[in-house]
């Protein structure tokens, strides 16, 4: 914090600085929502979330995205944490590894017949 710096609230500036926390932690958040960012990256979590479990093929076919491009994708969800893979035989289905973006999406997209989430703060 700029102790130099003329304040107009110090308590609310100390309560911003005590919730950033850890600088650290918002720099792989912030890679993490750039990797979200794509939006075929998004179609393929939004699509798992819903699967539960999915395959390549099957991922491609639900997104229109080719095998290709769903494993090339996939491949950087999972060097993120993402996702993680379930091998069942010579099939490997994906699904959300990461809990903070199973409740992303059910803010941005609810299953159907929800409501969408409304923000406290409007």
């Amino acid at each position: 914090m700029d102790t130099d710096r003329k304040l107009i609230d110090p308590e609310r500036v100390a309560a911003a600085v005590e919730g950033l926390g850890d600088r650290g932690v918002i720099d792989e958040w912030a890679r993490r929502f750039s990797v979200v960012a794509d939006p075929s990256r998004l179609a393929l979590l939004v699509s798992i979330h819903y699967a539960r479990e999915i395959s390549v093929t099957d991922l491609a076919a639900a997104t229109g995205m080719t095998d290709t491009a769903v494993s090339q994708a996939l491949r950087l969800l999972r060097a993120h944490g993402l996702v993680t893979p379930q091998r069942t035989g010579r099939v490997v289905r994906y699904r959300l590894a990461d809990a903070t973006v199973h409740e992303l999406i059910h803010r941005v997209r609810p299953h159907p017949g929800q409501p969408a989430h409304e923000s406290e703060d409007r």
